[in-house]
């Protein structure tokens, strides 16, 4: 069956990559993006349904997304991130790791589950790399010297979330780790390695937004953890076993999000 699909962070990476697939499979994918230089030559090269321009560091500019996000979405992937970054901070003083990993994801989220049924399903591109929130951190009212604490902490904070919301809904909600150092533009620059073979991540997006079996596990597991290296469900981080502190991490994500 078609899927109309919006994949975050489409221009280049595991999001491009799986944005091409999904369109050749015949389904109608939007692709969202921040550059308009690299929209127009993702439009020219994969001929998607449409596409979103929206810088997700500012969470204002996200408000504007998510009320442009279709009313008949099936699926949303949120696949965008940002680990490495000459400019750490948003202009509202925030983190950006947080901002574009955590909280954007969030808003869009929420936008996207008020259109949603039981057969929807929002899948949060997660990482190996979790490590404890620092509430402070995510606030922005201290700031994290280490570039990679500040990503770990963002896709563990998103992790947590994930499972704390899908339990509050039916709509169909898992964090994916798509496996560690694929050849993407991240790892590059953030690890100066040239990776592994992308479309492993690729497959697993594809594999998450259509297949049956991983439908299945999710409608009685709301918001597991799909870890690619080990190509299965799994544990993330410890913390993310404790419900009450997704809780915590939920709200305190949620809080952050300005109104519209």
């Amino acid at each position: 069956m078609k899927k109309k699909i919006l994949i975050t962070g489409a221009t280049d990476g595991l999001g491009y990559l799986a944005a091409k697939e999904l369109i050749r499979l015949g389904h109608e994918v939007i692709i969202h993006g921040r550059s308009s230089e690299k929209l127009d030559q993702t439009m020219n090269e994969l001929q998607p349904a449409n596409f979103l321009r929206y810088d997700l560091s500012d969470l204002d500019a996200v408000h504007r997304m998510a009320q442009a996000l279709p009313s008949d979405l099936d699926v949303l992937i949120n696949n965008a991130g940002i680990f490495r970054t000459n400019d750490p901070l948003t202009a509202a003083g925030m983190d950006i790791r947080f901002a574009v990993n955590a909280l954007a994801p969030l808003l869009l989220t929420l936008a996207a589950m008020m259109n949603m049924n039981s057969e929807s399903r929002i899948i949060n591109l997660s990482s190996a790399a979790q490590a404890p929130v620092n509430f402070d951190a995510l606030a922005g009212t201290i700031h994290l010297d280490d570039e990679f604490q500040a990503y770990a902490q963002s896709k563990l904070a998103l992790i947590q979330w994930t499972r704390h919301l899908a339990h509050q809904t039916d709509v169909l909600m898992c964090s994916v780790n798509p496996a560690s150092l694929l050849a993407t533009k991240m790892v590059s620059e953030g690890f100066g390695l040239a990776g592994s073979d992308p479309t492993k991540g690729r497959d697993i997006l594809i594999h998450a937004a259509l297949s049956e079996n991983f439908a299945r596990h999710l409608k009685t597991k709301p918001g597991a953890y799909f870890d690619n290296d080990r190509g299965d469900f799994g544990s993330a981080h410890e913390n993310a076993d404790d419900s009450e502190l997704n809780r915590q991490v939920y709200e305190a994500c949620l809080a952050l999000i300005p109104a519209p």
